[in-house]
């Protein structure tokens, strides 16, 4: 039923918790997992700055999301991990939307507060517009 989960991460705390919950249905149905981290413009833009090569770029990206992957890691489930460039909402619909997933896994709330006020959530957005069923991660 739930072979093919995609799982969209940003590091935060919702996003980990919904970690545990996405392997816990690839372990149920012996499925795997798509993981991707989507990184926006002002967060490419803030790297760039802040970093002096694009080896320091990945290692901060890679940071954020490695409590995610170390318990990946852990559970023994086929995982595969993925960074995307846009706008976190409509690339992962798009993403989900253009892959084969049984599923989509994502966090209630992740680490962009304002964005979430101002424009509406990412796993709103998500609910709304992907084409396979949505676990929303509270």
């Amino acid at each position: 039923m739930f072979k093919n989960i995609l799982l969209a991460t940003d590091g935060s705390e919702h996003a980990i918790r919904s970690t545990d919950h996405a392997i816990e249905l690839a372990q149920k149905f012996e499925g795997t997992i798509k993981v991707i981290y989507v990184i926006d413009g002002q967060a490419s833009k803030s790297d760039a700055l802040h970093h002096a090569d694009k080896f320091e770029v990945e290692k901060s990206r890679r940071e954020k999301i490695h409590p995610v992957e170390e318990l990946l890691h852990q559970s023994s489930v086929t995982y595969s991990v993925e960074v995307l460039h846009g706008e976190a909402g409509p690339t992962i619909v798009s993403f989900a939307n253009e892959g084969d997933f049984d599923c989509v896994v994502v966090g209630s709330r992740g680490l962009n507060d304002l964005q979430t006020f101002i424009l509406g959530s990412v796993s709103h957005k998500v609910a709304k517009r992907v084409n396979c069923p949505v676990l929303i991660i509270k």
